[in-house]
């Protein structure tokens, strides 16, 4: 089973960036789509970006395309989020799982962007 710890979150001006990373353990994380999701206070989660396990195929949410970039570094067993032009609305805690997603969720790392 794979564990996975996010980390990279924390508080930005609306216009900033951010980068979001996803440790994986495990020997078995190129074997996986990997995904981001978030959820928004008093809100469904959602997803945010997917990607092949080779980085090869990428989907971005409508909401972040062209702002939001996913990408992956099988040696490090981890993947990214470069987040930027933020937007008050993108305050949410973010999470990576698999995709589609497993049973298990991370702590997640929490994105708060003010005006």
């Amino acid at each position: 089973q794979v564990q996975l710890v996010e980390s990279g979150g924390g508080l930005v001006q609306a216009g900033g960036s951010l980068r979001l990373s996803c440790a994986a353990s495990g020997r078995t994380f190129s074997s996986y789509a990997m995904a981001w999701f978030r959820q928004a206070p008093g809100k469904e989660r959602e997803f945010v970006a997917a990607i092949s396990r080779t980085g090869n195929s990428i989907r971005y949410a409508d909401s972040v395309k062209g702002r939001f970039t996913i990408s992956r570094d099988n040696a490090k067993n981890t993947v990214y989020l470069q987040m930027n032009s933020l937007k008050p609305e993108d305050t949410a805690v973010y999470c990576c799982n698999l995709f589609p997603p497993s049973e298990v969720w991370g702590q997640g790392t929490l994105v708060t962007v003010s005006l």
